[in-house]
């Protein structure tokens, strides 16, 4: 096994780190050789439950007593621990998750900036006093929903840890977080930092393990206020199903099949790094990778001619070489993808460019060549489906009406990027795009943590980042007071 800065085999109940309930383990593999990386707990529906009554008992208690300035100098503390420690955090993603070392130092510079956020946010909630009838002043103060579960997934840990239990806390909830059983790490490490920070025990849960087992019993335990999952459509539906019983909300950050379109007239120089980047990025394994390049038919073939060159310079290996591309997380969602590019044979969707796989890779690496296909119908399987994987399509198209038809023909509807240096087809593409974000000009905004970022259809539903994280981990109480 690799070793390893902590005991990775615990839970973070009470401020106490502890061993599963089961006694068992699981192992966790380095998708970049197959080798066993370290083991992680077993959690399951006890260890869920002793983690719900800590988070009540500390907004019963210390965690609760706090001001809101308090938490949020906290939360400051906690950026800063997370910069002091951004090389290790980078080590431990990039071994986890498979992403390249740049990548990893990325998410925990991300996590920090979050933590920052939010901390200098915590204090600046404010209420509103309402003009209503004569001898009455009303208003509205906002308060925290109380115990909130996360469940992360294993693509962007250190970043979606840092948006949702860092929106929480701001807002003075108590937290119980489940990360993946494929990559929990970082978020291990993560609640080291916040016990160094003087979070409260109890302020900040952590339970690994199965989702079957330990999601299943944070997504309906009757304590829990709120929850937040990002992960799979299919996976999201059964969370909103399990809180339902328990009549609570949800934020649900599922998929997407988010278009990138490329009008004739935009500056491609600048468009084609942000055209490639964009859908390779941690190996496609992003929920709002760029994984429709919609073209307008008179630039179609040089877009495709300049993507092929970008493709053919891309460097794949192992995370700790820091290439362009890793793996993908395991080998189960290697033959996912693979899957996917049979498809993409056995219906004639042409390969129009895909990286070359170094033939001393690791054998037990779970690698993918980045494939770009090309020229797609609107209604391939390739181009309606996520894959979730190193694989972009490009469509043709002719003029704003099929290209709107088109980016908004699928079940998803999460983020959109637009090129074009028209100024009113901005505007028009903008409002018009079913989605939750729309990019002009550029795509992601270097992460926008000030963004709100949340979808429409099966992307789900909620905002987080920015301000409207905030309000969404809180709830609005309204006071009448009558005095003459």
């Amino acid at each position: 096994m690799t070793s390893m800065p902590f005991d990775t085999r615990l839970v973070l109940i009470n401020g106490q780190w502890r061993s599963g309930a089961s006694g068992q383990t699981l192992p966790l593999l380095n998708p970049s050789d197959g080798s066993l990386l370290t083991e992680i707990a077993r959690g399951n529906a006890a260890d869920i439950a002793a983690a719900v009554d800590s988070a009540q008992a500390a907004l019963d208690g210390p965690w609760g007593a706090l001001t809101a300035a308090e938490r949020g100098r906290i939360l400051l503390k906690m950026s800063a621990l997370t910069l002091v420690q951004a090389d290790e955090l980078a080590r431990l993603e990039a071994l986890d998750v498979g992403k390249p070392i740049k990548q990893g130092r990325a998410d925990a510079v991300a996590m920090a900036r979050y933590l920052e956020f939010y901390g200098g946010a915590a204090d600046k909630v404010h209420g509103e006093t309402i003009p209503f009838a004569n001898g009455y002043t009303a208003l509205t103060i906002r308060e925290p929903h109380g115990v909130t579960g996360h469940i992360v997934p294993w693509n962007y840990p250190m970043q979606i840890i840092g948006r949702s239990v860092g929106a929480a806390l701001a807002m003075g909830n108590a937290c119980v977080l489940k990360p993946a059983e494929e990559a929990c790490l970082t978020a291990l490490a993560f609640g080291r930092i916040a016990l160094e920070a003087g979070l409260p025990a109890g302020a900040l849960n952590i339970v690994p393990g199965l989702g079957e087992e330990a999601g299943a019993a944070l997504s309906s335990h009757p304590g829990v206020a709120h929850l937040s999952f990002t992960g799979s459509v299919a996976v999201g539906q059964m969370i909103q199903a399990a809180a339902a019983m328990n009549t609570i909300p949800v934020t649900l950050e599922l998929g997407g099949k988010s278009p990138q379109i490329v009008f004739a007239d935009a500056d491609l120089d600048a468009a084609l790094p942000f055209l490639v980047n964009a859908g390779i990025q941690n190996c496609g394994q992003t929920c709002s990778a760029a994984s429709r390049i919609l073209v307008e038919r008179p630039v179609f073939d040089e877009v495709r001619a300049r993507m092929a060159e970008r493709y053919a310079a891309l460097k794949v290996g192992p995370a700790m070489d820091d290439p362009d591309v890793g793996p993908v997380i395991s080998a189960r969602q290697r033959e996912i993808v693979q899957g996917f590019l049979g498809v993409a044979r056995d219906t004639g969707l042409a390969i129009a460019a895909q990286a070359t796989l170094p033939a001393d890779l690791p054998k037990g690496g779970c690698y993918v060549a980045p494939t770009l296909l090309a020229p797609a119908a609107p209604d391939h399987r390739l181009a309606q489906e996520e894959i979730f994987g190193p694989v972009q399509v490009m469509i043709p198209f002719d003029g704003e009406a099929e290209a709107l038809k088109i980016a908004n023909g699928t079940a998803y509807g999460l983020v959109a990027g637009v090129w074009t240096r028209d100024g009113g087809r901005q505007l028009r593409m903008a409002r018009k795009l079913h989605c939750g974000q729309v990019f002009i000009n550029n795509y992601g905004a270097g992460g926008g943590i000030e963004l709100p970022f949340g979808g429409v259809k099966h992307s789900g539903h909620g905002r987080e980042k920015g301000f409207e994280a905030l309000y969404g981990f809180s709830s609005l109480k309204t006071i009448a007071i009558k005095h003459d």
